[in-house]
């Protein structure tokens, strides 16, 4: 999944030409005769003359030469500035010192005194023509409120931090307020307080727990909405689940998800309202009951064990053929997998569309309808979500009221006697390489439902887990999946002990209901869009869809 952390995105493509003193600004700063940085079509040039290869010395005392490359990717370019007399040019960039690493450089330029040619005036304009190439259509220098939870992971959340993160983000010259939490759900707290127009962004550095409770605390404002929609939630991969990182940035790598949240840009996101009880809060990546679910909560006495937890725990459970009897009441919007994958790809074509009318380049990944200004747009497929607005201040009213209210109109209660897995998803990965929602989109307003049964063989319920690794898991004849807008579930034995996770956090194991809002939440993306494949041959036209044309 790290292979495109890296990638150049369309965003980056280069500006319009600078005029500068009366003269077209022409992308070369002299330095000395015959010695010239060019602005090129992805990357800072530097002439051969400035170029060295890194060495290591062998007595350890004396360290390492670092170098200067022949080139820097202009999304790799964190900042450049001129002293205040114009002699000298900085430029701060990421660089990626091993693989999945990054650590920041700098290379300091001497400049010549001005010439009829080359004013302070040609200076500035050239290093900010730099820096649009760098961050192009991304804002620069966004407030940032970070959340460290120090016991997030194995690794230690806060010396990723302080040693990894944070001198990626001071280098991009980003103002930081860093608090770290000492408690679970004082995040909750803490961002129904925030004075949010002192902030650009949040960004909790942990696992999925952090990002949980900030839009949780967003959401519990008098002004959610407006809380929301303004600030963007972010996330540094710090803990042992990093879906939101996987799903924005391609990475779980602290480090490229830094560089990739500084050249972040808008992307509204959906977000669930759930209704427990008479407790209402909203989930932003999943709801699982069933085998996924044990998985996930009912294995913390192995975490000992690392990853390898949940592969014991997933043979314990395949081979007890467990089931998980419950009812269940689902508002479906598109039924039939080949008409979900039509779906994906008419929101794809979109959002690419868009993309390249913006940037300059399309993307082929899940950028589903976003336009310029990252604001949701239309398309022929179902959003029914996005009926229910009041134009009130805080979280948009019920469509389909709680779990407490009568079953809506033209629901049903389906028994499952037999159930092995209910998962909803509202991003597509839940783990690195685990693309379980392969068709999930960013803000189509509609969520993502896998039901499985329990009562497979174990052979094939450890041929089902496999193409989730393989990428064959969506058409597998044992996984339904449809695109849905709210759902009612009622475990039959709710009271009795079972695990119910939210976003990967244990929940009473009681009857819950679900319903979308599109756009409800927003975040800063790699490209506009989530950053999974999308189903397999998803952009195939079929016979059917053929003959209709």
């Amino acid at each position: 999944m790290d292979q495109d952390a890296m990638a150049n995105p369309a965003k980056t493509a280069s500006p319009e030409v600078v005029e500068a003193a009366g003269q077209e600004l022409n992308n070369a700063l002299v330095l000395s005769p015959g010695v010239t940085l060019t602005l090129g079509p992805e990357s800072l040039l530097i002439p051969d003359q400035l170029v060295t290869k890194p060495s290591r010395s062998c007595l350890p005392s004396l360290g390492t030469k670092k170098g200067t490359p022949s080139s820097i990717p202009y999304y790799t370019i964190l900042w450049a500035e001129t002293s205040e007399d114009r002699s000298w040019l900085v430029v701060d960039y990421a660089h990626e010192d091993s693989p999945h690493h990054l650590v920041v450089r700098n290379l300091k330029f001497a400049v010549p005194a001005q010439t009829a040619e080359q004013t302070d005036d040609y200076m500035i304009k050239w290093v900010e023509s730099l820096l649009k190439r760098a961050y192009g259509t991304a804002v620069r220098r966004k407030r940032a409120w970070v959340l460290v939870n120090p016991h997030a992971g194995p690794g230690g959340a806060d010396k990723i931090w302080d040693k990894q993160v944070k001198p990626i983000f001071e280098a991009a010259r980003i103002p930081m307020t860093i608090v770290r939490t000492t408690y679970s759900g004082e995040a909750v707290d803490l961002a129904q307080v925030l004075d949010i127009d002192n902030y650009d962004i949040a960004i909790p550095c942990s696992g999925d727990g952090l990002p949980h409770e900030v839009f949780n605390g967003l959401a519990k404002r008098p002004d959610a909405r407006r809380a929301l929609s303004k600030i963007a939630v972010c996330h540094i991969p710090c803990g042992s689940g990093n879906a939101m990182s996987c799903n924005l940035y391609g990475t779980h790598r602290p480090t490229l998800a830094a560089l990739a949240i500084i050249k972040g840009i808008p992307t509204p996101l959906d977000l669930v309202s759930i209704t427990q009880g008479e407790e209402r809060f909203v989930s932003f990546l999943s709801q699982a009951l069933g085998v996924i679910a044990d998985l996930d909560l009912g294995t913390e006495n192995l975490r000992w064990m690392g990853a390898a937890r949940f592969t014991v725990g997933f043979l314990m459970l395949v081979l007890q053929k467990k089931t998980y009897p419950c009812d269940i009441a689902v508002k479906v919007e598109i039924e039939h997998k080949e008409s979900v994958k039509r779906h994906y790809r008419e929101r794809v074509t979109l959002g690419s569309t868009d993309v390249e009318a913006s940037n300059g380049s399309g993307q082929s990944r899940a950028c589903d309808g976003t336009d310029a200004d990252g604001c949701p747009t239309t398309s022929s497929s179902p959003s029914p979500s996005a009926a229910v607005d009041d134009g009130g201040p805080g979280l948009p009213p019920l469509k389909y009221g709680t779990v407490m209210d009568k079953l809506p109109e033209g629901w049903e209660l389906v028994p499952y006697e037999k159930l092995g897995s209910f998962y909803c998803g509202n991003m597509a990965y839940m783990a690195p390489d685990a693309n379980f929602f392969s068709a999930a989109l960013a803000n189509d307003g509609l969520m993502d439902l896998i039901i499985t049964q329990g009562d497979v063989s174990p052979l094939k319920s450890v041929g089902l887990q496999m193409a989730v690794d393989t990428g064959e898991f969506f058409d597998s004849p044992l996984v339904t999946y449809r695109k849905i807008s709210a759902y009612r579930l009622i475990p039959r034995n709710a009271g009795k002990g079972g695990y119910l996770s939210i976003d990967g956090e244990a929940r009473p194991f009681e009857p819950f209901q679900a319903e979308i809002h599109q756009g409800l939440g927003l975040t800063l993306s790699k490209n506009g869009c989530f950053e999974a494949p999308g189903p397999l041959n998803w952009d195939k036209v079929t016979t059917s869809e053929r003959l209709l044309a």
